[in-house]
């Protein structure tokens, strides 16, 4: 009984509920206008049109354009209001000048690190891409940075113990879900300990990600134990397009020094202690040396964001870390939905397009644009060799139907798909040619891609490069390949299904 009344009454259920009800009332109420006043029903015709129209003009990437139209045409007298309401994503001019004045704060902090011409003796594909990162996202190239790659959870887990534990000044952590067990608990024991002993010690989290994993006060709890809290955008029952920006950022640093991102988020399944779908694979990346700057001014400004706060930056910078050797380039860099350039989708464009050899991908979800679809395609024509890792196992199987419905133009042109067959891959990995790699946050979905806050590390002549393309072939070998004469045989019903489910894709 306990179960259900908490089930009832969890704040998902009643935003559910609370949002439904809003629906329903604007549906109802332009039908009885509609129906009573001929004006009103052909103002909501035209109100139609016009969004046809923004839509059809719109910079908005394909899919979602002939999503939206499907939806308006059919119901031309709610469908144009619906979308001018949800799905237009028009910022508030304040929204807009608070973002670009900490985008300012935060150029301001890194510009004399930008060094893109330096990659110059490597080629013009790795200058023209770090070039990019700098020029569009205002994240600088770094040398003298020590990466290390972990292909598990498992494995990071005790690495991220050891670094909290030399943290003398400060400890920031950003996470789109955090989820109280072993992981977490050990983790918090230690951030409590820190506090105590006058760490600066900030905790970041996402409302919508951890609804069900965390109590609605919990930053109150955390403020109470000395960890400053804060909350990215509080999940309310008002229907707005910015429901939909999610903070999927995975940061974890310490004292300017010592940086972690990746997939892992801070819950037991992610070290494989509890099991809900499987093996669960991940990985994560350690940023030792000058690199980790860059990432801590990225987590500084979504701070001040959800603060409403500008400091100085620079006082959180670490002294000059100690020489290293030659330890290639290392280019963390972050994408956000508040602005027109969609920054993760730009860098894997850039590494199919100028792969030779192979492009190695996992991803939990391949659910992607046009442009992404249309260069994979061309990558696998050309000869290059061209794998992809998803799951065997989903979290989701709405959204695995979805993934599995975007197979048949890859495999048709040659890309090779496989599925991990001991359980549920949430890794977010690139790597090309043994030279470049990314590993980050970003899946080839439309919402990583085009509407949460994001982050990764682009990789160039890095060591830690061929340990990713090594986990990658170890795990080709515990995954199912999809074999195209077999796939093409499915049902009707099944065609049709995901042929349904990929064309609203771009919209769940």
């Amino acid at each position: 009984m306990k179960k259900i009344f908490y089930f009832l009454f969890h704040r998902s259920v009643l935003i559910a509920f609370s949002l439904l009800a809003q629906l329903v009332t604007l549906a109802f109420m332009i039908a009885v206008f509609s129906e009573h006043m001929q004006a009103f029903y052909w103002c909501c015709i035209i109100l139609s049109v016009l969004a046809a129209l923004l839509i059809v003009s719109s910079r908005m990437e394909p899919g979602y354009k002939i999503a939206w139209l499907i939806l308006i045409l059919p119901f031309p007298v709610f469908g144009g209001v619906f979308y001018l309401l949800i799905g237009g994503g028009t910022i508030p001019k304040r929204l807009q000048k608070r973002m670009y004045s900490i985008w300012e704060q935060s150029l301001k902090a890194l510009k004399d690190d930008f060094k893109s011409d330096d990659l110059l003796p490597l080629g013009g594909d790795a200058a023209g891409q770090a070039n990019y990162l700098e020029q569009h996202a205002a994240c600088p190239a770094y040398t003298n940075t020590e990466t290390e790659y972990f292909p598990l959870g498992d494995d990071a887990f005790p690495r991220i113990l050891e670094e909290l534990e030399k943290a003398e000044h400060y400890i920031f952590l950003e996470y789109f879900i955090i989820h109280n067990g072993l992981f977490w608990n050990s983790i918090l024991e230690i951030l409590k300990r820190k506090a105590a002993q006058g760490v600066d010690v900030r905790l970041l989290y996402d409302d919508f990600g951890c609804m069900f994993t965390l109590p609605k006060d919990y930053d109150k709890q955390m403020e109470a134990c000395g960890i400053k809290c804060r909350v990215f955008n509080r999940f309310v029952p008002i229907m707005s397009i910015r429901l939909n920006n999610r903070d999927h950022r995975k940061f974890l640093i310490v004292d300017g020094k010592v940086g972690f991102t990746g997939g892992v988020n801070l819950a037991d399944e992610y070290i494989n202690v509890e099991e809900r779908f499987g093996h669960w694979k991940d990985s994560m990346i350690l940023l030792e040396g000058d690199a980790v700057w860059s990432m801590t001014v990225m987590f500084l400004s979504m701070w001040d964001y959800c603060s409403n706060q500008d400091e100085d930056f620079n006082r959180f910078r670490p002294p000059v870390s100690p020489a290293r050797p030659w330890t290639g380039y290392v280019q963390p860099y972050t994408d956000t939905p508040l602005d027109h350039e969609a920054v993760s989708q730009t860098v894997y464009l850039n590494m199919i397009a100028k792969a030779k050899k192979y492009i190695y991908i996992t991803t939990p979800y391949l659910i992607i644009d046009v442009a992404t679809n249309t260069a994979l395609c061309n990558a696998a024509k050309s000869g290059v060799d061209v794998k992809i890792i998803t799951p065997h196992i989903p979290d989701k199987r709405c959204v695995f139907e979805v993934t599995r419905a975007h197979y048949p133009p890859l495999i048709d042109a040659g890309v090779q798909i496989y599925e991990y067959t001991p359980g549920f891959i949430h890794a977010k990995n690139f790597v090309v040619d043994d030279r470049f790699a990314t590993v980050g946050t970003v899946n080839l979905d439309y919402r990583s891609l085009f509407l949460h806050f994001e982050d990764g590390v682009w990789l160039c002549e890095a060591p830690c490069i061929q340990d990713i393309r090594r986990d990658f072939e170890n795990t080709l070998k515990k995954s199912e390949y999809v074999d195209p004469h077999t796939y093409h045989r499915r049902s009707l019903l099944k065609r049709l299904y995901r042929s349904i489910l990929r064309v609203f894709a771009p919209l769940m």
